[in-house]
């Protein structure tokens, strides 16, 4: 031990920079190796904790000819659920959370907390078990009575027992829009759960039970997430099949009148919730599984190029250290104790490493760059996945070392004595593959990274069909649509804001918005509808097409219209004048993109309701233009100032709609970001390769170094020489890899139905960048030896 110490400490001093830079680029590689784990493992392991993860499914719905849908009707449910005794138990959820402020009395005190619940059958918990810490899981069972997770009873009640306390509901926000009309009343706390997991589809919420009578009998409302348990996966196998017979058998296709076509179904076992991405109206997290294995594979390729820089900093060090080795030799150490000790100072500076990389990941969770992944961080919830890493290390250690401590031992002294043993053909092959491995997986890297960057910047740059600049968006309680006029004219006197306008959603936020399924000359149509108020598309810049768009006296009519884009217009043939259940088409517009770039443009409507106040429930969201040129934070102050005066107590979610365009593409962003990220830190490793491989040249080639400075040769020829070799390999590596990289971008582009196209130049620019940067590292570590006195180099030799 104690030569291996002083051999590093050797190596150290000789090498300083060198071999700081080579265990940074080892605890680097380590530390992403985990990240990477952790967010692989975290997607992996989605739903599987569920005691009956295997035997509870997701019922996905199809209607012939359309794409399949996650959500459900109830009494379509409700005879999916009956049908069968296989099926232990069925229930129905809400697809979207819902924000309430609740109101808590703490000894007289009134204290508030906005918070998320979701409506579900009572019989949810008897799909998914629920561990209670008090109370009952069958609370549900009785009106009124709520679950609430462990932690916000803490935060709520503190250490006394939740249980029978009560919560006042004051205000409701849906994502639904006003399709569910709650009206609870106060809520009775029934019982505590423990916190599930953060990765589940079961989130940790109040849960409230659904009214018995809503929708109850409403074949058309398909609003619903629909689970049910079975006996067995067996039991799955034929079960649609089977419900088809019931379904046809009973004729349950009498009570869906406005669809003349067939019906389908299909069951998604839970683990594969989380990876199927083809079902509409699916809000639950997603993850794919081909991202997967390419953050496994990138994990991977930065463990083999710091194994491989570890590799050739050990070979860097062979002229240090070879007559050390050959004296010890002489006086009579055996070749086999010799490499024991080099491969163990080897495994000593990969645990160095390894150690630094434990560091790097705790000091990570603490860092705005734990946002990138949805793991939790901490070493403590991850034993396991350190103790791997801790092993890869010693592993990698051990092969890093193997056959630079075989290749330096392996020289009779006079072979030494000559100086030539470096520089054969097979070791300079040898090292120029190792180090071209490296170059190939940095260049693969980058022109992935750069496209992924290109396509979410066209995601949020590219027109979008309205004016989405200068623009301030916000929820709205009750209290703000009653006050609507008045809200609106307070900001109008405000010399900086435009307009004011209100819609049902904030679009181009979501893959789908509601549904809709009419019948229009004798024809189903499904479109997507948006209520919006009636001066909504003259604010947001909407042009008509064909006939017109909303105006002001249609506030006085008693029935609605609609003003429909040209992909339902063509689709299904749609003139103005018509009449869909007496609400006319009055205009036409272009294919505005009110949804992501990850789906095409689909029949979709605008719809304002007329003089219907009930409709007015529909109302969510509020839209405020700002004038060019004014301070858009004051402009933000004045909203938030004038929401203060209506509703003093609501904590309102004001912000610029550009916000909420980035938040759409939240998932594809961090993943871009990680992909960077990885990309940095594979070039860093590699920069560092190249760094040992050129002392190692260096070197082996001081004397020719030398011998040439004596014959003429100047300090820019023998960088040039050195260049050459490098940018040779760089561009073989790069005609290899720019291939791999645009098969795997076209691949990724499929995810998306409006993509960027794939620039030539990205693909010259990642060669340009990691060229340049090759270049300067060998020209720096050369630039010493080119200007050495010849004269030592050659006695030094």
């Amino acid at each position: 031990m104690k030569t291996i110490i002083r051999n590093f400490i050797s190596v150290l001093r000789r090498f300083k920079m060198a071999t700081i830079l080579n265990i940074l680029g080892l605890s680097v590689a380590f530390g992403a190796f985990m990240v990477i784990q952790m967010q692989v493992e975290y997607d992996r392991t989605f739903d599987t904790f569920h005691k009956d993860s295997e035997v509870i499914y997701r019922v996905d719905l199809q209607w012939e000819g359309d794409p399949v849908q996650a959500i459900f009707s109830r009494p379509m449910a409700d005879a999916f659920a009956r049908f069968s005794p296989h099926i232990k138990a069925g229930a129905l959820t809400y697809p979207f959370c819902q924000e309430t402020l609740f109101t808590v009395d703490r000894d007289g005190d009134k204290e508030s907390y906005f918070e998320k619940s979701l409506t579900v059958y009572p019989s949810f918990t008897d799909v998914f078990r629920f561990d209670m810490t008090e109370g009952s899981d069958k609370a549900l069972n009785e009106p009124n009575k709520i679950l609430l997770p462990e932690s916000l009873a803490r935060k709520m009640f503190g250490s006394e027992s939740a249980v029978g306390k009560v919560l006042e509901p004051r205000e409701t926000h849906s994502m639904m829009a006003g399709l569910f009309d709650e009206k609870s009343g106060r809520l009775v706390v029934g019982g505590v759960y423990k916190d599930f997991p953060k990765n589940s589809i079961v989130e940790n919420v109040i849960y409230k039970p659904m009214d018995e009578k809503e929708n109850a009998h409403h074949w058309g409302n398909s609003s619903y997430y629909f689970y049910i348990r079975l006996d067995s996966p067996e039991s799955a196998k034929e079960l649609v099949n089977d419900f088809l017979a019931y379904y046809k058998k009973n004729d349950l296709g009498k009570n869906i009148t406005w669809f003349k076509g067939g019906v389908n179904f299909r069951l998604v076992q839970l683990p594969d919730i989380h990876f199927t991405t083809d079902a509409t109206y699916d809000s639950t997290p997603k993850a794919d599984r081909q991202t997967l294995w390419v953050l496994v594979a990138i994990a991977i390729v930065i463990l083999i190029i710091a194994g491989i820089n570890f590799t050739n900093f050990s070979m860097a060090l062979t002229p240090m250290r070879i007559k050390s080795i050959n004296t010890q030799k002489v006086l009579g150490s055996p070749d086999s104790t010799l490499r024991f000790s080099l491969q163990m100072e080897a495994v000593c500076i990969s645990m160095i490493a390894f150690l630094l990389a434990l560091w790097m990941v705790s000091m990570l969770g603490k860092t705005p760059l734990a946002l990138l992944v949805n793991a939790e961080l901490s070493l403590a919830a991850h034993p396991l996945l350190v103790a791997v890493t801790a092993g890869v290390s010693i592993v990698l250690g051990l092969v890093a070392g193997y056959y630079p401590s075989n290749y330096v031992t392996s020289f009779p002294p006079a072979l030494v004595l000559k100086g030539t043993f470096g520089l054969s053909s097979q070791g300079r092959m040898l090292r120029n593959v190792l180090i071209g491995i490296q170059f190939f997986a940095s260049f693969a890297l980058i022109i992935g990274a750069m496209f992924m960057y290109l396509q979410n910047r066209y995601m949020s740059t590219s027109s979008l069909g309205y004016e989405k600049d200068q623009l301030i968006v916000t929820n709205i309680t009750q209290s703000v649509k009653d006050k609507k006029e008045a809200f609106a004219n307070q900001l109008k006197s405000y010399s900086g804001i435009e307009g004011v306008t209100f819609a049902s959603v904030l679009i181009s936020n979501q893959d789908q918005f509601m549904g809709w399924g009419r019948e229009l000359n004798g024809n189903n149509i499904q479109f997507q509808c948006l209520p919006v108020d009636v001066a909504f598309m003259d604010l947001m810049g909407i042009k008509v097409n064909e006939g017109r768009g909303f105006r002001k006296s249609d506030e006085l009519a008693s029935t609605g219209c609609y003003v429909f884009n040209e992909r339902a217009r063509s689709m299904y043939n749609i003139r103005l004048g018509d009449k869909i259940y007496g609400d006319e088409v009055v205009g036409f517009m272009p294919d505005v993109k009110f949804a992501t770039f990850r789906t095409e443009v689909t029949p979709m409507a605008f719809y304002f309701w007329g003089n219907k106040p009930e409709m007015e429930e529909n109302l969510s969201y509020a839209y405020i233009k700002v004038k060019a040129g004014t301070d858009l934070h004051a402009a933000m102050q004045e909203v938030k100032g004038a929401l203060k005066n209506i509703d003093p107590d609501y904590p309102f979610y004001v912000r610029f709609f550009d916000e909420v365009l980035n938040n759409a593409y939240a998932k594809e962003r961090s993943l871009s970001l990680l992909i960077t990220l990885f990309s940095l830190i594979a070039v860093f490793i590699s920069i560092v390769g190249v760094f040992g491989l050129v002392v190692f040249e260096s070197q082996y080639r001081r004397k020719e170094i030398g011998l040439r400075k004596v014959m003429g040769s100047t300090t820019s020829q023998i960088l040039v020489m050195f260049n050459k070799t490098y940018f040779r390999i760089l561009l073989v590596c790069f005609v290899l890899a720019a291939p791999v990289a645009y098969f795997a971008i076209i691949r990724w582009l499929e995810n998306f139905a409006y993509k960027t196209p794939v620039y030539a130049w990205v693909f010259l620019l990642a060669f340009l960048l990691v060229s340049m940067i090759t270049i300067l590292t060998v020209t720096f570590q050369n630039w010493r030896a080119a200007n050495e006195n010849p004269v030592d180099s050659i006695k030094t030799e």
